[in-house]
């Protein structure tokens, strides 16, 4: 490739790289503003998040556009092509957490016309900031190209499963103890799925950016929490999650 080809390459791919980390701030504003429109029952933010959703999955499909004409026209080999592979992974990855943090947000319309139940908010709120960080940790790894921060998201994954497990049991203490809160519990349930969901994203985008640097895959287990009834509740269990 003659000076002109090579730089219009490399802008390609430094352009892809520029949407995937601007479609993961984006990504990361709606999980924020979600969990905060259930904090504060703030039913102007939670729609704001559920309308907000579409530029999520219009990013995502650019993304991949742009990658697969990338792919086709330039034929990128060895840490190009993983470059270019992995936007396009990362690309899924956030569009799903955009799917659902619209969920908590509609969760959450729900919950505003309920009683308010602090206790519990606080609980999905303290689980969602956790989310929020790992998150926002292993997004800040990709722009940087920081391989020790990717595996430190990684190697806390436990950390999501155990407020989530935790949260599971003091929200069935709740509904046991008083039927007049199943139905708020149960939308603070889906919500406590949602993010722990959100927190396996974050995990595969870690996974993503480990062999995007090293072209090798994480070995070993993902670490997790002990497992709970969660696990097997009816309607409450994990959509298993295709490996990158």
């Amino acid at each position: 490739m003659n000076q002109h080809t090579v730089k219009a390459y490399g802008d390609e791919l430094n352009q892809l790289t520029a949407e995937v980390a601007r479609m993961g701030g984006l990504a990361e504003a709606q999980v924020a503003d979600a969990v905060e429109s259930v904090a504060r029952r703030d039913i102007a933010l939670a729609r704001a998040v559920v309308d907000r959703d579409f530029k999520l999955d219009a990013m995502h499909r650019d993304i991949e556009k742009k990658a697969i004409r990338l792919i086709a026209l330039r034929q990128p080999v060895a840490s190009d092509l993983r470059k270019t592979l992995s936007a396009m992974k990362l690309s899924v990855d956030l569009e799903r957490t955009g799917d659902l943090a619209k969920n908590i947000a509609k969760r959450a319309l729900s919950l505003a016309e309920t009683e308010p139940m602090q206790p519990l908010t606080r609980s999905i709120e303290r689980m969602g900031k956790l989310v929020s960080t790992r998150l926002r940790d292993v997004l800040d790894a990709y722009t940087a190209s920081e391989i020790d921060l990717a595996v430190a998201v990684w190697q806390s994954d436990d950390e999501v499963d155990e407020h989530y497990n935790a949260l599971f049991r003091e929200l069935l203490t709740y509904m046991m103890g008083d039927p007049r809160t199943i139905s708020a519990c149960t939308h603070l349930l889906f919500m406590a799925k949602n993010l722990e969901r959100i927190g396996d994203h974050a995990t595969n985008i870690a996974e993503v950016i480990h062999y995007e640097i090293t072209g090798d895959e994480l070995i070993g287990d993902r670490p997790r929490g002990a497992p709970s009834d969660a696990d097997t509740a009816p309607g409450m269990g994990q959509t298993p999650l295709q490996p990158h």
